[in-house]
């Protein structure tokens, strides 16, 4: 017992200590040495001057009374109101005392300044930005820099800004010309040093694929089951068909089985055939894919191809094509007992000219491009359309249909 009774009061005075403070003075049948100054400091009260509260007694008008019997306007329907509202070219006298509240403040007056420090020279240091104490020191110095204007730049931002129509397009037109008198060799890569540019392209939007919608898909490993250092031209007019089961969405991937078919469907598509036999490419189901990750805005990625004007079809530039949606796909897990309706197992497809809806709906989209006066034309009809509310019967890797023709697709 009194082996556990020690160990109790150990713990008792370990967890449970209370030290006295020392005393303040010392205790006066003792003769202690002590220093007379340390009682004619004023901090030797602050602690009794922090507990003893201020005796204030405030009435209902905080010391400033105000006695509105002295107007009667406020009170009578057409009373004199002149004495609640001076003449402002005969301004009442001001009181001495009161006259230095008319003056602006400066430096020497007043402590803080547009949330700057008054120094004892007459500059103004700017204050210490506020942040959470959790903030890195590393980006503290990079906020805490605040720019002064110099006296230019402050007469600059006084300057009326011409905001009329013919100053904005001599605005305009300044642009352009400092864009043709741009020297390349000035211009360098912002990752490799040493390298410049060489060649400038006007950026122009592509004419001949803006109709068409573009959707950029990731797969988790290449498709098509063959090893990434083998060539697999038929990857680039794949189809992709978009399937549902019991509420769950995915989409259904197909080849051909010959490279021959592939490269023969793509130069077809390219270049198709008038007044011939209309030749059937056969696709065939390989695996259903899910989709993981759908990005419905792709603001920093799109289609660029940067064209010399070899051809004389249209001039040099980069032209560009956005994407509307980003996908990102793995294989979808396969079981004996997951069968749905509406499977194909193979897709015939062939070209076959646009009929005139289709012609229509085309020269729509590429009004965007090719008509300078869209906005107007769309303003004045009233009725614009929603993106995406167009029925695709399906959905190609490749991003769809040519001008000068559609898909046909038979199914078995």
């Amino acid at each position: 017992m009194s082996l556990r009774k020690s160990k109790l009061d150990l713990l008792v005075r370990v967890r449970y200590s209370n030290p006295l403070p020392a005393p303040p003075c010392p205790p006066k049948l003792l003769d202690i040495p002590t220093n007379p100054l340390r009682y004619a400091q004023p901090a030797f009260i602050n602690a009794i001057t922090n507990d003893t509260p201020l005796p204030m007694i405030v009435d209902a008008e905080c010391g400033m009374p105000l006695d509105l019997g002295r107007w009667e306007c406020l009170w009578e329907e057409d009373g004199d109101d002149a004495t609640l509202n001076p003449d402002p070219d005969n301004p009442p006298s001001l009181d001495p005392k009161d006259r230095f509240l008319l003056g602006d403040p400066s430096a020497s007056s007043a402590p803080y300044i547009n949330g700057s420090i008054p120094t004892a020279s007459g500059i103004s240091t700017p204050l210490p930005p506020h942040v959470p104490w959790l903030r890195k020191t590393e980006y503290l110095s990079r906020e805490g820099v605040q720019r002064t204007p110099s006296s230019q730049e402050s007469k600059q931002l006084l300057q009326p800004i011409d905001v009329s129509h013919d100053a904005q397009l001599r605005t305009i037109e300044a642009g352009f010309a400092a864009c043709t008198s741009l020297d390349l060799t000035t211009l360098s890569h912002p990752n490799k040093t040493g390298v410049t540019a060489v060649e400038s392209y006007e950026v122009l939007p592509d004419a001949d694929i803006w109709a068409n919608a573009y959707d950029l898909f990731r797969f988790s490993e290449r498709p098509g089951e063959r090893p990434v250092d083998t060539e697999d031209p038929r990857l680039d007019c794949a189809i992709l068909r978009p399937m549902e089961s019991d509420g769950d969405h995915f989409l259904a991937y197909y080849l051909t089985r010959e490279d021959a078919d592939a490269l023969e469907f793509k130069d077809e598509r390219l270049a198709p055939k008038r007044g011939e036999e209309i030749r059937a490419t056969a696709f065939h189901f390989v695996r259903d894919y899910e989709t993981v990750k759908i990005e419905q805005e792709v603001p920093n990625e799109f289609l660029l191809v940067l064209d010399n004007g070899d051809t004389g079809e249209r001039g040099p530039g980069a032209y560009y094509k956005n994407i509307e949606r980003k996908m990102t796909l793995k294989k979808k897990r396969m079981n004996q007992s997951d069968t749905y309706a509406d499977k194909w197992q193979v897709v015939h497809i062939s070209h076959v000219a646009m009929s005139s809806e289709e012609i229509e709906e085309r020269n729509e989209a590429l009004a965007e491009v090719v008509d300078p006066l869209y906005l107007f034309s769309r303003d004045a009809e009233g009725e614009v359309d929603a993106d995406g509310e167009v029925d695709v019967g399906g959905m190609g890797a490749d991003g769809g249909a040519e001008g000068d023709g559609g898909i046909m697709a038979e199914i078995f």
